[in-house]
């Protein structure tokens, strides 16, 4: 009976730290050394992005690691570019592990004449010889759709759950979850449901993109510890003014726990000043200097979750498996107590 090729992980340059790490999970599980496959991705003098691939993956079951964050169309580019690097070398399988998706905020038309360029994303990753996709936290679900491939979308709530039971021990029946705007309500009663809290709504108002013209507190939130719950930090703006509102309405404690960092501009000083007591994020993005060295700044390792994620994929097990917070406890090393 033929055996399953070992899984093999190369990456870009988008996030090395989280590529490392996963490969030192999946060392742990395998019982031995899983490195990433040795290749450069560099640029010419013109930007022009080339990969090569110095060892034969011919037959060989392959894991992408490479976010599209900021810059997202280097990294975008590279994904493409290593993709077909390796359709070209006979590689038997190709996952792209996308843990943050780029683009994802234009899964559809707001306007008139604008572009849907989540999925033009998705069928540039398509065409370029990806079989399989892993990501995290997808900002809509039905971008899974968008692809022409199976999509395996994990999900940063059970890791959140077990974050929050382990650092509001004691606290939890004083907690309560907040949506920071009406959309990302079915992802703030996914984390409520997980950790037994109550929810309220920040509702906001814009009088033109980018800014935040009025805000009201939909739900009692006085005397709670509240905890905003969203995919993505960008600028901080909206966070922040979310922040002032709800201790403008009697929270005693303002926390906020967001998958995707990106963190431009602004952000990080907009977060020290606030009146957030912490910003919890993922390393799905990796972190600058900046956000290491910012106080009310924690990152959540995702290694542990996307290395058994791999492994589910190439053993041909169960991803949703994953889904569960007491599935996640044991493969943290106990870093946590179960909810």
């Amino acid at each position: 009976m033929p055996t399953l090729p070992e899984p093999k992980l190369i990456c870009g340059n988008a996030n090395l730290g989280l590529a490392r790490a996963i490969a030192r999970r999946m060392s742990l599980h395998r019982g031995g050394t899983v490195n990433l496959v040795d290749a450069r991705v560099e640029r010419f003098n013109d930007q022009e992005i080339f990969v090569e691939v110095f060892e034969n993956v011919r037959g060989e079951d392959m894991y992408v690691i490479q976010p599209t964050s900021n810059p997202a169309n280097d990294n975008l580019m590279e994904l493409l570019i290593m993709a077909d690097a390796l359709r070209r070398s006979s590689a038997s399988r190709i996952t792209a592990v996308i843990p943050y998706f780029g683009y994802a905020r234009q899964d559809r038309r707001a306007k008139a004449r604008t572009p849907i360029s989540a999925k033009l994303v998705a069928n540039l990753i398509a065409q370029s010889g990806v079989d399989r996709v892993l990501t995290l936290d997808l900002h809509a679900a039905q971008i899974q759709g968008f692809f022409d491939c199976p999509v395996d979308n994990l999900y940063a709530s059970p890791v959140f759950a077990l974050d929050i039971a382990h650092h509001f021990k004691g606290r939890m029946g004083d907690l309560m979850v907040i949506s920071p705007d009406v959309g990302g309500v079915a992802r703030a009663r996914e984390l409520a449901k997980r950790i037994n809290a109550p929810l309220a709504i920040v509702d906001k108002r814009r009088e033109k993109a980018g800014e935040v013209a009025e805000m009201t507190v939909i739900g009692t939130v006085a005397g709670k510890t509240c905890i905003i719950v969203d995919d993505i930090c960008d600028t901080a703006g909206t966070l922040c003014k979310a922040a002032e509102v709800l201790v403008e309405n009697g929270a005693v404690e303002v926390h906020a726990y967001i998958t995707h960092g990106v963190l431009s501009g602004p952000a990080i000083d907009r977060v020290q000043n606030s009146v957030m007591k912490s910003l919890v994020i993922t390393d799905s993005i990796e972190a600058g200097a900046a956000v290491r060295a910012a106080a009310n700044i924690r990152i959540v390792p995702t290694a542990p979750m996307f290395a058994q994620a791999i492994l589910n994929i190439w053993s041909g097990t169960s991803v949703s498996s994953l889904f569960e917070t007491q599935t996640l406890a044991p493969i943290y090393e106990g870093m946590y107590q179960p909810v």
